[in-house]
């Protein structure tokens, strides 16, 4: 970890508050009949039918949607045997997964202790309080025998996701590979390098899913597991091969399956090609896996490779697992996460990747059309349809292998989660994915801002930006070290400085002063505006094509910096004007307004073109459209100018996009209550809240974002300007790093759609 990322990752940690997760409740709390009902006396109530009915604890309490990620640290990823304490901020971050992927709660749980009697004891005392345990981080042998143990003990779910959760993303993985060759788990002969708890749960899941045993061969940092070796644990023991083979490359000549759960650069290039033809190459070792999939490439073109970084094809990562079995689990009052659970999960997995890919993940890829094959085995982290698709596959499988208390509709349960997870996604993860790896050239006009400084470092992080800003080269060198930030000028970013590129700037000047005459700029003003106004200067450089979009503003006065930018970036075409579009992340979900920031009072047209373009901006953030155009006026209900106006722009929508889920003028409680909505009206055009509200006017569009955002401290995305030529969005004076990184991210994204 370098410098910039450590502190970062500090600041991220303990700014605005220490830590990562908090506790709200989940009931009204506002008058003395809520304390009452609450605490004294109405929780009496709830307690004697959970003492003369247990199982009603699932119906009075939270406990069906609770789990516990319990720790003692001495596993911990990439950091080893640190301690209970110092474990906490890994499981506080397993815990957001939970909730950010699966809406489940938890309470992370750091035992200190070693001693495996006494953790076994500590935990299974906690049964009450949970609907399922997540070990993790607990070194093997012993996580071994403390998983048995509390799986004997409890009548929760209990899953070591160190173990079980790889194993289920490897196998979906695996089988998909062997697919693509025409093959089956019972042609597969398979190395290993690692012989720890991970890799003998990927081993032992194959195994029950097909891998014939005698076709596996172990090998750790002692060399190959053989059935002379002492020591070994009975679990390793089942895998050791009477061989003379003691190394790595004794055992690799034939094989066609690599799994590497093990070290950086133990599987060397040379050797490759000792294995079978199409070798299946996995290399998981993290964050430098066991070989680099360009080394493996060069060497095996024809190998189908997955590593678990992000910035390579074929992700193996336990997100994909982990919140939807116990979400499956937990819906259907699972007692245990048994085989067949597990196998179904991974068959979830692999099938849906074989599916033709979802509208929002072609989306999150730029309209990249991803389709099963060498470089796609495995689904996206970001696809809507795993929490539906794996926890719907694991409660079936629950209550067909008679471990599940509950009886579900699979189809409506299904369809409910998918719901949730609409409501509740990563409203930026499809962007970032989208613009990952674009390398595109965006210029930041105030770049000598520290907010926009750490975006910039971010963003090179990232790998989503190739930056250019126009800043005093004088004055940035003592504050990139004074910030500990660690891109280089001129190396990783380039710098515009008015200051001392006078050819640029000449240039500049002179492609200015071609356009501005006309546009109301005195010609003596043209050469300040160039050189002391950087909203000017960046948005030339993108007008004349030496980037491929730009950042200004977030200084000054929004609307002034919207004025330079507008007598430069011209309108797309067929376009009457530009627009803004500002998106709320919200705990029920996003929530999009437009226009925030641009045209006072738009006219009908107006209003249908930005419904039209703000509609589809919806969907490079992979969500799909439900629109709502906001009146004081509830379908028809008043014949005022602005009623009508809405009006007019509705119908002039729907000639336009048919198809599109849009309906008004409505008020905003109807456009997010669908019972209220159905009270009002008996064919409503969408189901569930709107997530794009369309505003008569600006004032109404940016006093609602305002308010918002202010009431419920939600993060801001945008302003976006939509409608122009060339990507260029403003800041506004009060953003932040953060959001400067998310509009990097949107116009990286959206010059990766159009290359």
């Amino acid at each position: 970890m370098d410098d910039n990322t450590r502190r970062a990752a500090l600041d991220y940690h303990r700014l605005p508050q220490p830590g990562k997760l908090a506790i709200e409740p989940t009931k009204r709390m506002v008058n003395q009949r809520d304390l009452a009902l609450a605490y004294s006396p109405g929780v009496a109530a709830p307690c004697e039918e959970i003492a003369a009915d247990p199982a009603k604890a699932l119906d009075y309490t939270a406990r069906g949607n609770l789990v516990a990620v319990i720790s003692n640290g001495t596993a911990v990823l990439g950091l080893g045997a640190i301690g209970a304490l110092a474990s906490k901020p890994v499981m506080e971050g397993k815990a957001v997964l939970f909730k950010k992927f699966a809406d489940i709660d938890v309470f992370d749980i750091e035992v200190d202790t070693t001693d495996t009697d006494k953790f076994v004891e500590a935990v299974a005392l906690l049964e009450p309080t949970f609907g399922g345990i997540n070990l993790e981080d607990i070194k093997a042998p012993e996580c071994f025998e403390i998983e048995r143990r509390l799986k004997e003990r409890m009548n929760i779910p209990v899953f070591h996701d160190d173990q079980h959760g790889t194993a289920i993303v490897v196998a979906a993985a695996v089988r998909n590979a062997l697919v693509l060759q025409g093959k089956t788990l019972a042609d597969a002969k398979l190395v290993t390098s690692g012989a720890g708890a991970a890799a003998l749960a990927c081993v032992d899941l194959l195994v029950s899913m097909g891998l014939p045993i005698d076709n596996v061969t172990m090998t750790d940092k002692d060399g190959v597991i053989h059935s002379g070796r002492e020591g070994m644990l009975p679990n390793m023991a089942r895998y050791a091969r009477d061989t003379n083979a003691r190394t790595l490359p004794d055992v690799l000549p034939g094989a066609n399956l690599f799994l590497g759960l093990s070290a950086p650069g133990v599987l060397k290039p040379e050797w490759l090609p000792l294995m079978a033809p199409n070798p299946l190459i996995f290399a998981l070792a993290n964050p430098e896996p066991e070989i680099r999939p360009e080394a493996a490439r060069e060497v095996r073109p024809d190998a189908i490779i997955a590593t678990g970084r992000s910035d390579y094809p074929n992700q193996v990562n336990n997100v994909l697992c982990f919140p939807y079995i116990f979400r499956g689990a937990l819906d259907c009052g699972a007692t245990q996460i048994n085989e067949a659970m597990k196998v179904a999960a991974a068959d979830a997995i692999a099938a849906l990747a074989r599916m033709p890919a979802h509208d929002s993940v072609a989306q999150a890829y730029g309209g990249r059309k991803l389709v099963f094959g060498a470089d796609y085995i495995i689904p996206t982290p970001f696809d809507p349809r795993l929490i539906g698709e794996i926890a719907g596959a694991v409660a079936k499988a629950a209550m067909d292998s008679g471990v599940a208390t509950k009886t579900l509709d699979l189809e409506e349960y299904k369809r409910a989660l998918s719901h949730q997870n609409t409501r509740s996604g990563q409203l930026m993860l499809p962007v970032f994915h989208a613009a990952r790896g674009s390398q595109c050239r965006i210029v930041y006009g105030e770049g000598e801002d520290e907010r926009v400084l750490r975006a910039i470092q971010d963003g090179l992080d990232e790998g989503i930006v190739k930056p250019t800003i126009v800043a005093r080269r004088r004055l940035l060198e003592q504050k990139l070290a004074d910030m500990g930030l660690s891109f280089q000028l001129d190396r990783d970013v380039e710098v515009i400085d008015p200051e001392t590129d006078h050819d640029i700037m000449r240039e500049l000047v002179e492609a200015y002063r071609a356009i501005a005459a006309r546009k109301g700029v005195p010609p003596d003003e043209i050469l300040r505006h160039v050189y002391r106004r950087p909203t000017v200067t960046a948005a030339m450089l993108l007008r004349t094509g030496r980037v491929d979009a730009a950042l200004v503003g977030g200084r000054s006065e929004y609307w002034g910096q919207v004025e330079h930018v507008l007598r430069i970036i011209d309108r797309a075409p067929n376009h009457s004007r530009i627009y803004a579009l500002s998106g709320l992340i919200l705990d029920a979900g996003a929530l999009f307004i437009t226009d925030t920031h641009m045209v006072p009072d738009p006219t009908p047209d107006q209003i249908a073109e930005m419904t039209l373009l703000a509609s589809t901006e919806l969907q490079h953030f992979g969500l799909k459209p439900r629109v709502a155009l906001l009146s004081h006026s509830n379908f028809g209900a008043s014949n005022s100018p602005s009623a009508r106006k809405m009006r007019a722009a509705l119908d002039l929508v729907r000639q336009a996009a048919p198809e599109l889920a849009v309906d008004g003028e409505m008020h905003a409680d109807a456009a997010l209550s669908q019972a209220l909505r159905e009270r009002l009206i008996p064919d409503s055009r969408f189901e569930g809240p709107a997530n794009l509200l369309v505003m008569p006017n600006l004032d109404a569009a940016n006093i609602t974002l305002t308010a918002l955002g202010a009431s419920s401290s939600s993060p801001t995305v945008g302003p976006m300007l939509i409608g122009t030529a060339q990507p260029i969005h403003v800041l506004t004076p009060g953003v932040t790093a953060r959001g400067i990184l998310n509009l990097t991210a949107i116009a990286a994204a959206e010059v990766a759609r159009e290359g």
